[in-house]
């Protein structure tokens, strides 16, 4: 294989705020901090499996701007989408589709699409989301502090 693997660059106009979901909504750790002046302007943010490199971006974005859409395999859905909503953020309820998978959406502080699905039982692991089909959903983001 040429590729052994790829990390996304995820910009965010507020790394600190961003952070909540990484690190304390999906549980990835945060480390490699770089900082000028005291601000945070970029960082990693992992598990053993998935490596995120998140810097900082422009503060506003086109009207029609979409941004990145990221799909993502949780182990336990009901268990992380419980603890994305004690954060405060909008989840959409866990649906089944009808294109055999079970899902439910958030968007983060930077406005960006999160899809969180697996196979519905019986199903082709394959998903329109996956596939970058089916992303007309969206939510608002709460802060926790009000």
């Amino acid at each position: 294989m040429v590729v052994n693997s790829c990390i996304p660059v995820i910009p965010s106009a507020d790394l600190e705020k961003s952070l909540r979901f990484w690190v304390d909504g999906l549980g990835l750790s945060m480390d490699r901090a770089m900082r000028r002046d005291g601000r945070l302007i970029g960082c990693m943010v992992h598990n053993d499996r998935l490596y995120f490199w998140l810097n900082e971006g422009a503060t506003t974005k086109p009207e029609d701007y979409e941004g990145i859409r990221l799909y993502w395999a949780p182990s336990d859905m009901k268990a992380l989408r419980d603890r994305l909503l004690q954060l405060g953020y909008a989840a959409s309820e866990i649906t089944d589709r009808d294109y055999g998978q079970t899902e439910f959406f958030v968007t983060d502080d930077d406005g960006y699409s999160h899809c969180f699905g697996v196979p519905t039982s019986g199903h082709s692991p394959q998903s329109r989301c996956e596939m970058g089909q089916n992303w007309n959903f969206s939510v608002s983001v709460h802060s926790a502090d009000g």
